[in-house]
C-alpha cells in the first residue's frame, strides 16, 4: 500500500522530491507552501512558489498557511488524516502539534551532513567554509533546529570550482532519491533512525546581504570558495571603475591562478585574462555580470569593459 503523504516546500530545490514521491506512487493528499509573494518585473503580480505550481500540475490541493498558530490550521492538517509529513525546505518551523499531526511523524531532507550545517544556508556554507563533501540526510523531525534523529544519509564531493547553484542541482536529485527511498522503508516498517553526534555542530546562518561582498585581502582559497558558494544567487560582489564611477558587478565563477611572489595589492588586476591578487595568492574570474547586464565570460566581459593591468578593483 501507499503512503498518504502530506508534502511541506516551497523553492524549486523540493520539487523534484515532491514529484519523485508522486511517480512513486504515493498518494499526496496535500501540499504545503509558502505564500504567493509579490513578483514579477514591477513586483505587481503574486507569483506561486515552485512547489505550488508543480502541486497544481500533479493535481494536488495546496495549502499555504502564514503560520501554524491558528487551531483552525492545525485542525485542517490533522483532519488530512496523513501517514506521514515529508519536509522540503518549507520555510517554516513547524510547532509541536504539526510534528504529531500524522500517524508515523514529520521527515525533512536537509541538504548537509548533520550535524554540520544545521539551519537555512548549509549548501552555500559548505562551499564558503571549503568543504571537500556534503550530502543530503533524510531526518525525523522534532522541535529542535534539524537536531532530530538522521535515517538516511547520501554523500556528495564538492569539486573544486563546483558552485553554490550546481551543488544545489545535485543535491535536489541526491535528496529526492533518498527520500523515495526512506519512505519505501518507512511504508515496510523497516526505516531505523540513529541520533546525531553532539560533537561538530556548525550552524549555516541565512546570507547577510553584508557578507556577499568580495574581499580580496583574503588568501585567494577563501576568495574563491566566497565567489563560488554564492554564486548564482545572492551573488559575491565587487565594485569596479568605469567612466570615474563604481559600479557593482558580481562575480559568478572563479578558479584558483597560479601565482608566485609579491603580485601587488590584493584587487590588482595582474594580466589581460582578469586574474586578481588577493592576500596571499590569486584567483582568476571566468564570469562576471553587471547590474541589468547578462552574464559574460572574462574575454567578453573585458571587450565593453576593458581593465588594464594594475587596475585595482574593490
Amino acid at each position: 500500500m501507499a503512503l498518504r503523504i502530506i508534502f511541506m516546500g516551497t523553492p524549486a530545490f523540493s520539487v523534484a522530491t515532491l514529484r519523485a514521491l508522486h511517480a512513486a506512487g504515493h498518494q499526496i493528499v496535500a501540499a504545503y507552501s509558502q505564500p504567493p509573494r509579490p513578483g514579477g518585473r514591477r513586483g505587481l503580480d503574486l507569483q506561486k512558489s515552485p512547489v505550488h505550481q508543480a502541486a497544481e500540475e500533479l493535481g494536488i490541493e495546496v495549502r499555504h498557511p502564514l503560520n501554524f498558530r491558528d487551531p483552525a490550521d492545525r485542525e485542517a492538517f490533522a483532519a488530512l488524516d496523513a501517514d506521514v509529513a515529508v519536509v522540503v525546505a518549507y520555510g517554516l518551523l513547524l510547532p509541536q502539534a504539526i510534528l504529531d499531526g500524522t500517524r508515523l511523524g514529520c521527515y525533512n531532507g536537509h541538504a548537509s551532513l548533520l550535524p554540520r550545517w544545521r539551519g537555512a544556508a548549509p549548501i552555500q556554507r559548505a562551499i564558503m567554509a571549503g568543504d571537500a563533501e556534503t550530502g543530503m540526510m533524510v531526518m525525523k523531525m522534532d522541535k529542535g533546529l534539524d537536531t532530530g534523529p538522521v535515517a538516511l544519509t547520501r554523500k556528495i564531493t564538492i569539486a573544486p570550482d563546483m558552485t553554490g547553484g550546481e551543488l544545489h542541482d545535485a543535491l535536489s536529485v541526491v535528496g529526492a532519491e533518498a527520500m523515495v527511498e526512506a519512505m519505501a522503508l518507512l511504508e515496510k516498517g523497516t526505516l531505523e533512525t540513529v541520533a546525531q553526534p553532539e560533537e561538530g555542530v556548525l550552524y549555516a546562518a541565512k546570507i547577510d546581504k553584508a557578507e556577499t561582498r568580495v574581499d580580496f585581502s583574503r588568501p585567494a582559497r577563501e576568495v574563491h570558495d566566497h565567489i563560488r558558494g554564492l554564486a548564482p544567487f545572492p551573488g559575491a560582489w565587487t565594485e569596479i571603475e568605469v567612466g570615474g564611477k563604481p559600479e557593482r558587478v558580481k562575480l559568478l565563477a572563479s578558479h584558483l591562478a597560479k601565482a608566485d611572489g609579491h603580485l601587488g595589492a590584493p584587487g590588482t588586476i595582474l594580466d589581460d585574462v582578469m586574474t586578481v591578487a588577493c592576500g596571499t595568492g590569486a584567483v582568476s574570474l571566468v564570469r562576471l555580470q553587471k547590474a541589468g547586464g547578462k552574464p559574460l565570460g572574462a574575454s567578453d566581459f573585458l571587450r565593453g569593459t576593458p581593465l588594464p593591468k594594475g587596475t585595482v578593483i574593490a
